[in-house]
């Protein structure tokens, strides 16, 4: 693999470990504050991106070695409503500029796994601050999240609070592998 999209999927996975992480602490948060749909969102996404974490580390299966990984990661423990704001914040950094950028990178590299990775990555973090958007504006008005069960892609990290869907519609896997929360 080529160094930059080498160092870019590494990047990339530092931040999805890092957010896998984050999640999982302000889901706790949301538990606490007594949004417990919230909380589930957030332990969902959580394991959205710890899958997204999964697929870049595949991706670099011939990288061997130790490397400085440079990623970008919120810190700290606020209200609920400002850990979605964080979220968002996040998701949309990764939406509008990583992931555009080492995309580009990987395709002019023509490196084809890294580019499936991040791929199946972007488009469902746009999902991911879709769904804290909403969130967001449902505990702002001091409600939880409107929805009795949310259903995790296993392959791609998409996410879906309808469960309306046959298929995944960004990796077309069935939907009688989602995993429910």
């Amino acid at each position: 693999m080529k160094a930059m999209t080498a160092q870019n999927l590494r990047s990339a996975f530092g931040g999805e470990s890092q957010a896998h992480m984050r999640y999982r602490i302000w889901g706790a948060k949301a538990d606490e504050d007594g949004f417990p749909m919230v909380a589930r969102l957030f332990r969902a996404t959580s394991d959205a991106e710890e899958i997204h974490a999964t697929l870049h580390f595949k991706a670099l299966k011939n990288e061997k070695g130790d490397f400085q990984v440079t990623s970008g990661a919120g810190f700290g423990l606020g209200t609920t409503s400002e850990n979605l704001q964080g979220a968002i914040d996040g998701e949309l950094f990764e939406v509008n500029e990583m992931y555009p950028a080492y995309i580009a990178v990987a395709e002019l590299q023509e490196e084809k796994s890294a580019l499936s990775a991040m791929r199946f990555a972007i488009e469902a973090e746009k999902v991911h601050a879709e769904l804290f958007t909403k969130a967001k504006e449902a505990v702002d008005n001091g409600k939880d999240l409107e929805t009795e069960k949310i259903f995790l892609c296993p392959v791609c990290g998409f996410i879906s609070i309808t469960g309306k869907e046959d298929n995944c519609p960004i990796c077309n896997t069935k939907k009688e592998t989602f995993i429910e929360y």
